[in-house]
């Protein structure tokens, strides 16, 4: 199978929502979206996740794409995708994840770190390849290696990502990145503070892009 080549509309920032409750992964999804991030990552490590994959797409404007991480196993990716989830991501380079996520029209982001991983999960047809942990192999410099080799698989990097190093993995040559605490503080969510979660996410947004915009 062709390596795939990165989608004109990547999501250039996805949050990466890992909550203790499922009302506190609704609420980050919410303050996520009225901060203007499009990608909304609802993982698997959250109770309930399929349920709270449901209640944000319904609570979202629709041009906000939600979808589920840290999927692992057959079940979980059935869920999320009855559940309505428009993009799966895995740690992990199965490749049968491509072919149920694609059958039902989802995008589909599997693992790899090595170029030897990375060139598998692409042939695999994956729309994305993620490199997690990004910061702990290297950071920004890693992927700029691995562009020179590979400079056509489209990479979503997670795993240390900040507002500090964000800006930096992209010009690398990652196609996306993804943001956990760094963009959702867990005080903010614990206090539901909506107002300065927002806040606090437009100027995460702001700091990686410049003029606000994720894509």
């Amino acid at each position: 199978m062709p390596i795939a080549v990165a989608p004109a509309d990547a999501l250039r920032l996805v949050a990466v929502i890992r909550a203790e409750r499922p009302e506190d992964a609704l609420f980050a999804a919410r303050a996520m979206a009225a901060a203007g991030v499009r990608g909304i990552e609802i993982t698997f490590t959250v109770p309930n996740a399929a349920a709270s994959i449901r209640e944000a797409i319904a609570a979202l404007p629709p041009d906000v794409i939600v979808g589920a991480g840290t999927v692992l196993t057959e079940k979980q990716a059935h869920d999320a995708l009855e559940a309505g989830a428009r993009f799966l991501v895995s740690p992990i380079g199965d490749a049968w994840l491509v072919e149920r996520g694609h059958a039902r029209g989802a995008r589909v982001a599997i693992g790899g770190l090595t170029p030897t991983e990375i060139v598998a999960a692409a042939r695999a047809g994956a729309d994305y390849v993620k490199v997690f942990p990004g910061e702990s192999l290297g950071g920004p410099s890693y992927l700029k290696h691995l562009r020179g080799p590979l400079p056509d698989i489209p990479l979503m990097v997670t795993g240390g990502v900040t507002r500090e190093n964000a800006a930096a993995y992209l010009a690398a040559g990652a196609q996306s990145v993804g943001l956990g605490g760094d963009l959702m503080p867990k005080a903010m969510i614990r206090d539901r503070d909506f107002d300065g979660l927002v806040a606090h996410a437009r100027g995460v947004v702001t700091s990686v892009f410049g003029n606000g915009h994720t894509s």
